[in-house]
Parts: C-alpha cells; structure tokens; sequence
C-alpha cells in the first residue's frame, strides 16, 4: 500500500557492525510522519552483527558482506544500492572503512555519528581516551563522511560532561544516550 500524503521520503541506508543501538533509534525516527528518511535497506560487514534482527523486526532489507575483498564488496553494495533507489547513507557503528571511490559515488550522500567531539579522537577507544586525558567533557558528532578518516564537514555536535566516577563503560552509555537524540537532530537539519 502506498500512502500518497506528504513529502516522499528519502531512501536511506544503515551501514552496522554491532548491536545496532542506533539503527534501531533510525528506524522509529523513519516511522515519525515528519521525518525526511526511510530505512529501506541494512548493509553489514558482518553476519554477526546483533542489529541484523531489526531487519526481520520491521521488514527492511538486509545485506552481509564480509568485505574479504573490498573491491568485490564494495562492488555489489553499489549495485544494490542503485537497484533499491538509495539516495542516502548512514553509518552507524560501522567497523570498515569505505574506499575513496565508493564514498565519491554517494559525495556528500553518507553522514556517520562517532562517539567523541571530532577533531578530538577520531578512530576508536575514544571513551578511553578522553578519561586519560581528564577530559572534563566528551561527546558525540554526526558528520559527512570523506576519504580521510573522521575528518568530514560537521553537522552537529553534543557535549556530555565527564564525571570524576566515570569510567569508559559508563561514559560510553551517556554519550550513546546522546547519540540517539544527535543522529535524528543532524539528519532533520541536513533536510529542512
């Protein structure tokens, strides 16, 4: 059944890795009659990945590749894409990094939320290393995603204070916290 009300959505990607904490707070928001995505298709490099059971759940395409060759992998995410209309993507605790190539085919297309206030930390460990550091704030960041590492055009940011009790677990469970307010708010101003 196709609803013929309001604005076509935008169809959107989630690239996953893990638990998919964050793609599953996409999807609600994707469900919002004033969101501007809809999840039409997961992409994981990994069949383990627990947020795979979200593609049953709500009836979203998935897709694994292991991505033992990038060049293959990569090759086939492309066409799928294209197949299923994909005008938009989101990574979102994606482990692999994309080639520059494919991220040239979607510029400015692929927006990713890492867990630190970028240029801080890029990469991983970045709880770990904001509390060896005596960080008195941490954060999160939703950004374009470029060939260099963590370094795209920010969208927006959110501070999350660091407590003297604070250890990486907990301070990774406040800004995921956060992460899931940042993620929609980035994607309602990328649209509106």
């Amino acid at each position: 059944m196709v609803k013929l009300t309001g604005p076509k959505k935008i169809k959107t990607a989630v690239f996953i890795s893990g638990t998919g904490s964050n793609l599953k707070n996409l999807i609600k928001f994707s469900k919002i009659k004033n969101s501007p995505i809809s999840i039409d298709l997961i992409v994981s490099n990994t069949s383990k990945a627990k947020g795979l059971k979200f593609s049953n759940q709500f009836n979203i395409k998935k897709y694994v590749s292991s991505f033992k060759n990038y060049k293959i992998a990569e090759t086939k995410i492309l066409n799928l894409l294209k197949k299923e209309n994909i005008k938009f993507i989101c990574l979102a605790g994606f482990m692999k990094i994309l080639s520059k190539s494919f991220i040239k085919k979607f510029s400015g297309k692929i927006v990713n939320i890492h867990p630190s206030l970028l240029p801080k930390y890029k990469g991983l460990d970045t709880h770990f290393k904001a509390i060896q550091n005596k960080d008195k704030v941490a954060g999160c960041t939703v950004h374009f995603v470029t060939a260099k590492l963590d370094s795209g055009k920010i969208i927006l940011q959110k501070k999350v204070k660091i407590s003297k009790k604070d250890t990486s677990i907990s301070l990774a469970k406040k800004v995921l916290k956060q992460e899931h307010k940042l993620y929609p708010a980035a994607i309602k101003k990328l649209f509106n």
